[in-house]
Formats: C-alpha cells, sequence, structure tokens
C-alpha cells in the first residue's frame, strides 16, 4: 500500500482526521567548499581581457671585475619580461517563486529568500568548478561564443604535454610550468608517492625559490593516499600508523592537515568533488586530481562581483537573479604544480 503523507488516501476511516507533521528543518546534501575561490586575492578587473606581466632573474654570475675597469655595456633588465592575460567570464543563476507556491505554507525561511540563498551556492561552486577547469580562454565572437576564462588546469601545463596538456602558446616557454611539477598518475603507471609530493615541492622551490605557503587542493582519493603517508607497511588491514595523539583529548587523529616538507608548510584542504575536473568530464574513478598552488601567485579579477538582482513580479511569482563576471589571473605559472589521474 502506497502512502503519500501521514493521511492514508486510501482509507476514509479512522485516518481522516490524522494531522500531517513536517518538520520545519530543509537540508541540502552537496558538497558546497571552494577553496580556491575563497583563497584567492580578490582585485578590481575593468576590462574584459585583463593582463599582467611576468619576469625572471638573470642566471647568477660568478665572473669578477678586473681593478679599474669601466661600464662599457649595458643590459637592458626589462628585456626578458612577457605579458600574460586572461579573458573574463560571466556567471549567472536565476531564481523564482510561483505566486501559488509562494501562498502555501512550507518549510524553511522565506522561500523567495531561500531560493536566493540556493542559486548564491550553486552560482559559487560554477565559479569554483571553472576556476579549476582544464578549459582554454574564448573570446565572444557574436555567433553563440561567450567569453570564458582560462582555468589553472590549462594555466598548470608544460611544453610537453605531461598531463595530456600541452601550454598554450601565448605563455612563453620560461615562464611555462616545468614538467617536474606535474605528476600524471596513469602516465606513471605507478601511485602518487610521499616521495613524489616532496619531487613537487622541490620543483616549485627550483623555479621559484618560494615553497613555504602552498596548498594542496585534493580530491578525496588524493586526500586519502596522503593520509596514508603515515602508514608503516603492510596492506590497510594489518600496517601500523604514525598518528598525533592528544592525551588531554584521548583523541587519535590520522587526517593530514599540514604536511612538513624539506621547502616548507603546505596546508591541504579538501577538493570539492563535484567541481573536480575528472568529475565533470564524466571519468572520475580514482578522484585523484590535485593542485599544487601558492596563492600569493594567483588571484581572481573582479570585472562585476557576485551580487544577486531582484526582478518585478509580473504574475508568476516573485523571481530574480544572481551573477558575477571575473576571470583567473595566474601571475607565475611556474609557481603551481598538479596532480593528475
Amino acid at each position: 500500500m502506497a502512502f503519500s503523507n501521514t493521511f492514508d488516501t486510501t482509507n476514509q476511516g479512522s485516518a481522516v482526521s490524522n494531522r500531517e507533521e513536517l518538520s520545519d528543518v530543509l537540508t541540502i546534501l552537496a558538497p558546497e567548499e571552494t577553496p580556491v575561490l575563497s583563497s584567492a586575492s580578490k582585485k578590481k578587473s575593468s576590462a574584459t581581457f585583463t593582463e599582467w606581466t611576468v619576469d625572471a632573474l638573470s642566471a647568477p654570475s660568478t665572473a669578477g671585475v678586473t681593478e679599474g675597469a669601466d661600464v662599457t655595456a649595458f643590459t637592458d633588465k626589462f628585456a626578458g619580461r612577457a605579458r600574460l592575460g586572461n579573458y573574463v567570464q560571466k556567471f549567472r543563476r536565476d531564481f523564482m517563486v510561483s505566486d501559488l507556491q509562494d501562498a502555501v505554507e512550507s518549510v524553511g525561511p522565506a522561500k523567495i529568500a531561500q531560493a536566493e540563498a540556493k542559486a548564491i551556492r550553486e552560482l559559487k561552486r560554477d565559479v569554483e568548478a571553472t576556476l579549476i577547469g582544464t578549459q582554454d580562454r574564448s573570446i565572444e565572437d557574436g555567433a553563440g561564443t561567450a567569453y570564458g576564462l582560462r582555468g589553472l588546469g590549462r594555466w598548470i601545463s608544460d611544453t610537453a604535454g605531461t598531463s595530456g596538456i600541452t601550454a598554450p602558446s601565448d605563455i612563453p616557454t620560461d615562464f611555462r610550468t616545468s614538467s617536474d611539477s606535474i605528476y600524471d598518475i596513469s602516465g606513471a603507471g605507478t601511485a602518487f608517492s610521499e616521495a613524489d609530493l616532496n619531487d613537487l615541492i622541490s620543483s616549485i622551490y627550483r623555479e621559484t625559490g618560494n615553497s613555504n605557503n602552498l596548498m594542496l587542493v585534493a580530491d578525496t582519493g588524493l586526500r586519502r593516499t596522503i593520509a596514508d603517508f603515515a602508514r608503516i607497511g603492510g596492506a590497510s588491514g594489518d600496517s601500523v600508523r604514525t598518528v598525533n595523539y592528544d592525551g588531554n583529548k584521548a583523541e587519535i587523529k590520522l587526517s593530514v592537515e599540514l604536511y612538513q616538507s624539506d621547502h616548507g608548510v603546505v596546508s591541504i584542504v579538501n577538493m570539492n568533488p563535484d567541481t573536480a575536473p575528472a568529475t565533470l568530464a564524466g571519468g572520475n574513478t580514482t578522484f585523484n586530481d590535485g593542485y599544487l598552488l601558492n596563492p600569493e601567485y594567483y588571484g581572481v579579477h573582479e570585472l562585476i562581483p557576485m551580487g544577486s538582482t531582484r526582478l518585478p513580479n509580473l504574475g508568476g511569482g516573485e523571481r530574480g537573479f544572481c551573477d558575477c563576471t571575473l576571470t583567473l589571473g595566474v601571475y607565475q605559472p611556474q609557481a603551481h604544480g598538479k596532480i593528475t589521474q
């Protein structure tokens, strides 16, 4: 017998006077983390194409200068500079509540406010998925192609195409991510190890001399792999772990949130599994996507800050939309790395 609610619609007897109860609680089951968007510095943009310059120091010289030697040759210290850029992308989510639904008593807060809050949460996830995506930038052409920003997965790529993605031609070779800063699990044919993580960190340090503020944004499978770095031999069922134990709280901590490497501390945060590049590509089976990022060297440039607009009720009910227009600036592609599956 099927029941649509507390009231048994097939029985007009004793149950006819039963009062329905619907708790005033509404839950939404979906990951909401946006670590890349949240950690990025925010800057104001004033055009559809945002640019920045990159530069590098020349190689150290050990040559001495003879006594009394005059300066007869001069070096243009700005000759090696390059200009990088990214197009903005417009994001939008609409929301509405029909006049009939608005009149009916339901759970949760005010219905239009509830719909608006949900749309904003969805919008933030849209932005996060695009920021960490592998898509290249695009320019609006008036024939259906919209402005699109280049994602981290495309910025963090090398000349050899180690992760299956070759660095865009507009990034000069001298400023592309090193192949040693990219680990492709399927290409390597072996599981990602602690030695591999240290190799990535060391590579970034060799390229930039700075790896003190790295953040590893890791999908669930990669996060679990890193937690297993503390495992000492054997299979998961019978191995020994080194753990952090707080005697005052009788607490054993098995997760890894900070990793102390030879070149600084790496903070480890969760990648939103719904926004992972492999998930959006439809082939996520191991959940091993990860980005090794230095927040000092990327940021979000906002042409239109994230906001919400209510529209007039034309008879069907309250409605509106939330939107933003922004782009991703990757100020030094060499300062970042990635793990792909």
